[in-house]
């Protein structure tokens, strides 16, 4: 099993940037995948996506690349039209004014968009430094989910013994239940009818009661989807839809068993296997 929660940070340091990654994921009932990253490494963010989705099957993941840069080279240009255009505001303000200073070269430099400065990156140097950086963190963010999983795996598989523990001990019921609904049949016959019994109504009265209250087929299907739960845990690394399914399944067969029988330590059984599906099916909603 692999839990939809994971969590993991890697970050290097090197003499012309500095870089970080941090992976998050919570679950989610389909893959979801958020990248955040500077702007201008907007081109790598399909190989990043590329790279998480082989490891995730489901659940919401979060990717954080932060990039601190030491020693990038710069091209500076100067946009001559903006200056002058600046320039003659400021110095036509100045004449309306009364004011005899003029522009001076340093306020125009602060001027928005007067300095044109732009950094020469190569986005395929950027990705070498990322790429393995990025790989160990995938490595143990699956790690992580990887363990979340194991644990979960086994609260899950604790609980199913339980279920199973109780519907053995309903199973051990069948008998009880079907003797009692004969006992009550035949003793309203007798009450109705005194000594004037006809065999034959009896057992046909029985075998009708026994056919809308007898739990031996509810049973026999639990089984069913219990030993389908079992499988899919051993078999599929994510079962987490269709042990949801199953779920749905086991509950409703809980449900009649409980509908059907007027036996209280089969009503008591049922209340035991109720509280242990509910724990199972919410630890099913963190599982791929």
């Amino acid at each position: 099993m692999i839990s939809m929660t994971g969590y993991a940070y890697r970050e290097k340091s090197g003499q012309d940037l500095s870089l970080s990654i941090e992976i998050k994921s919570v679950n989610n009932r389909y893959l979801e995948i958020q990248v955040n990253l500077p702007p201008w490494l907007s081109p790598v963010e399909s190989k990043i996506r590329e790279q998480i989705s082989s490891c995730c099957g489901r659940g919401k993941v979060d990717v954080f690349i932060r990039v601190r840069e030491h020693n990038v080279p710069v091209k500076i240009s100067i946009n001559l039209n903006a200056a002058k255009s600046f320039y003659d505001a400021m110095k036509d303000l100045s004449k309306q004014l009364g004011l005899k200073e003029k522009p001076s070269l340093s306020l125009l430099l602060e001027m928005e968009s007067v300095l044109e400065i732009e950094k020469n990156r190569d986005e395929e140097r950027y990705w070498k430094e990322i790429e393995p950086l990025l790989r160990e963190a995938i490595e143990v963010f699956c790690s992580e989910r990887e363990r979340e999983g194991k644990h979960t795996e086994k609260d899950i598989l604790a609980n199913l013994e339980k279920i199973e523990s109780s519907l053995k001990n309903i199973t051990s019921y069948v008998p009880v239940i079907e003797k009692t609904l004969k006992e009550n049949i035949k003793t309203r016959f007798e009450e109705l009818l005194g000594n004037k019994i006809e065999e034959n109504r009896i057992l046909a009265e029985t075998a009708s009661l026994l056919l809308k209250y007898t739990i031996s087929e509810e049973i026999s299907r639990l089984n069913s989807h219990l030993t389908e739960f079992k499988k899919e845990i051993n078999n599929n690394s994510r079962p987490g839809k269709k042990l949801d399914f199953l779920c749905q399944e086991i509950n409703r067969e809980i449900n009649t068993i409980g509908s059907k029988s007027a036996v209280i330590e089969v009503s008591s059984e049922v209340v035991t296997m109720k509280e242990a599906l509910e724990n199972i099916r919410e630890q099913l909603r963190n599982i791929e």
